[in-house]
Formats: C-alpha cells, sequence, structure tokens
C-alpha cells in the first residue's frame, strides 16, 4: 500500500514549508491551491499541483481521487488569517465552509486513513497573566478574540465533532505564531522584521509574542500524523518572548537598530483606532489594528508539554530562527 499525503494551503507560509519537507524526506504529496495563486509557484516541483476552492467541494474531487493501492493523509493547512473584521463573511467562509467540506471529502473516502487539522492557539480562552494554557476539550468560538480566531474555534469544533459523532480519525495541532525562512508572502512579523532591518521601526509596543519556527511547525503536522490520536489537539508552542527581546535579537543579528520607545497597551490601541478610520474608508488594511494590539498585550504563555510528551516535538531558540529568517531575506534580496 502507498501512502499519498494531501496538502491544502500549499502555497501558504506553513504549507509551503510541509512540502519541502515532503520532498527532503523521499515522500509522495500533492497540493491543493487556488486558481491563479502567484505564491504556488514557490511549491517545490516535485510536488503536484490541482486547482481548487475549499468553498467549493466539487472542485475537491480530483484532489481527492488517488489510484488503486494508495492510501492518504490529509493535513489541512488552508486558512484565510484576519487582523481585522472587516472580512468576517468571506473568513468564516472559507475557514469553517472550507474544513466542514474537507472532513465530508475525507469521510467518503475509505482511502482517507487520517486528517491533521491545523488549527491555532486563537482558539484558546486567554487567561490571567502567568497562568499556562492548555488544550481545550471543547472549542467555544465566543469566548475568543477576533474573527480569525472564533472561525478557527468553529472549525475545531467541527473537526471533533467529527470524529466522535461520524468516526473520522483526525487530530488538530494548534500553532502559535510563525516565524523563520520561507514567508514569500510576506506576512505581519516578517514585515515587521523588515521594517526593523532598514531601520523603520523606531516606535515598539509593550508586549510579548509565542512565535514558533515553520519547520518545527511542520516536523510537527509530521509527528501528528505519525502519533496523534484521533480527538486529541496539541498545542505547537515556544517560549514566550517580549518585544524589546525579540527587537534586540532582531538587531543582533540583522546589525540594525531597536525601536527607541515602546507604546503601552492603551496608547497603541488609540493609535490603532485612530489609523483604522481612514483605513476603514478606503477599504486598506491598516498599518495597525486592535487584534494585533491585544495579541501583543494578551497571555501567550502556551503550554506544549503535551505536544513534547506524546508526539516528540521540539522548539529551537529564537535566536536561530531569527537568524536564518535574516539570511533568507538577504538571499531573496528583499534586505
Amino acid at each position: 500500500m502507498n501512502t499519498l499525503y494531501l496538502i491544502t494551503g500549499a502555497a501558504g507560509y506553513l504549507g509551503g514549508e510541509v512540502c519541502r519537507q515532503m520532498v527532503t524526506r523521499g515522500m509522495k504529496a500533492r497540493a491543493l491551491v487556488l486558481q491563479n495563486d502567484k505564491m504556488k509557484c514557490y511549491i517545490p516541483d516535485e510536488i503536484e499541483c490541482y486547482e481548487g476552492d475549499l468553498c467549493d467541494k466539487n472542485s475537491l474531487e480530483k484532489f481527492f481521487e488517488v489510484p488503486s493501492q494508495t492510501e492518504t493523509i490529509v493535513m489541512h493547512c488552508a486558512s484565510m488569517v484576519a487582523l481585522g473584521e472587516e472580512r468576517r463573511e468571506l473568513v468564516m467562509n472559507v475557514n469553517v465552509k472550507g474544513t466542514m467540506n474537507i472532513i465530508d471529502c475525507c469521510l467518503q473516502r475509505p482511502e482517507c486513513k487520517k486528517l491533521v487539522y491545523v488549527g491555532s492557539t486563537g482558539t484558546i480562552p486567554e487567561l490571567s497573566h502567568g497562568q499556562k494554557m492548555t488544550e481545550p476539550e471543547r472549542f467555544d468560538e465566543t469566548k475568543v478574540v477576533g474573527v480569525y480566531g472564533q472561525s478557527k474555534a468553529i472549525a475545531s469544533q467541527c473537526v471533533l465533532d467529527a470524529v466522535r459523532e461520524r468516526g473520522l480519525n483526525a487530530c488538530i495541532v494548534m500553532p502559535s505564531g510563525i516565524l523563520g525562512p520561507g514567508d514569500y508572502a510576506i506576512g505581519p512579523v516578517t514585515k515587521g522584521m523588515l521594517m526593523q532591518l532598514h531601520g523603520e521601526t523606531r516606535i515598539g509596543v509593550a508586549g510579548t509574542f509565542n512565535l514558533c519556527d515553520v519547520r518545527d511547525l511542520a516536523n510537527g503536522l509530521f509527528l501528528a500524523a505519525e502519533k496523534g490520536k484521533a480527538g486529541e489537539s496539541y498545542i505547537l508552542a515556544n517560549e514566550v518572548v517580549s518585544y524589546p527581546e525579540f527587537a534586540a535579537l532582531s538587531a543582533q543579528e540583522g546589525n540594525c537598530k531597536k525601536p527607541l520607545i515602546y507604546l503601552s497597551r492603551r496608547i497603541a490601541t488609540i493609535a490603532a483606532i485612530i489609523l483604522e478610520i481612514p483605513a476603514k474608508i478606503k477599504g486598506t488594511t491598516p498599518a495597525l489594528t486592535k487584534y494585533e494590539i491585544y495579541n501583543l498585550s494578551r497571555n501567550n504563555n502556551f503550554d506544549s508539554s503535551k505536544a513534547r510528551r506524546e508526539l516528540g516535538y521540539t522548539s529551537r531558540p529564537y535566536r536561530e530562527t531569527i537568524h536564518d529568517e535574516i539570511e533568507w531575506l538577504h538571499k531573496i534580496g528583499k534586505v
């Protein structure tokens, strides 16, 4: 029996790294990409690409069709990230309906042996600072902040319900933030790093990060595919690092300056509100959002001991990841 991995979100940050590791590990995989997705050029040539839309179940049929004597493992990495509320309907459609379609496709095909769903630590209700947060037994979107976290909470519960009520073999991995080489779309964290490297960051925000190396997260998906138990969730996180500590490491590794001052949550939130007004009028993304401020100021102490104990998950030091990402940014000509 041959094993074929089916990867959604393969043109994204995490999905792209999963594809690269598939190649280095000598595994066979195919990727689901949106039609005309400019990022698919970064998917390794060894990975066969299939066009489809998560929200259109019929478009997923060819992606799931495999030769006889083949079993599949699905890694559902695709999602739509939103730092504000401006695209709520679209985010809910992609993250919830899209996941429900993937669940249905898995259940309709006996050759599909397992689903690894990529959730988020943003689905965990926040505890007071100083307390560690662990995997919830049930996901409740009414207890989390932001449309992205809410949509992922609903989708995560859909996965658990399918396990308990429909016999789906699936587990959930819950990454915190993502850091490291390969962010070709230049997401918020990479954008912030580039601004500092270019000497454009004079003001920071007092707060913390919990960021994982994308390579460690991808490895966590492979571990979950191998060892993850049906109906279980696993936090894939790192140590908490403060913004000043993170900026200092970036300054050391990138030979650049640190922010001069750090705004309090209250002042930063006021600034975000002001910046969001013209952005809403123009239909653009503001330079700073209230949701970003919340993520910096919230309790980011996520406990990944379960994944470390049961899966063998590991995370590397921030300095190594920052060094490698800066080196990669130089390599692709961004610095």
